[in-house]
């Protein structure tokens, strides 16, 4: 359920309003009873996850044979070193 404030209450009482947002309250902002901008608290958008999330998605997965996985890369890849500033006609 979200609260409505005025716009004068947003500007009269900004450091309140914003710890309400903060604790998770959802407040829509009025200007002459129209309803003109929510608050609301920000979702962590960081793009690294937690060793509990990360762990929590494995569960339920095939368990890998690294043996196995060794030799398809072996296979797979060309572990020649290649000088990557030498000049070729490729």
């Amino acid at each position: 359920m979200s609260r409505r404030i005025t716009q004068k209450e947003l500007r009269n009482d900004t450091a309140s309003v914003l710890g309400a947002a903060e604790q998770g309250e959802e407040i829509i902002v009025t200007r002459n009873g129209t309803p003109i901008a929510r608050l609301m608290p920000l979702v962590d958008e960081s793009p690294f996850a937690s060793t509990d999330k990360l762990k929590q998605s494995a569960v339920g997965l095939p368990r890998v044979d690294f043996r196995r996985f060794r030799e398809d890369l072996a296979e797979a890849i060309d572990w020649d070193w290649r000088d990557p500033y030498e000049r070729r006609n490729d």
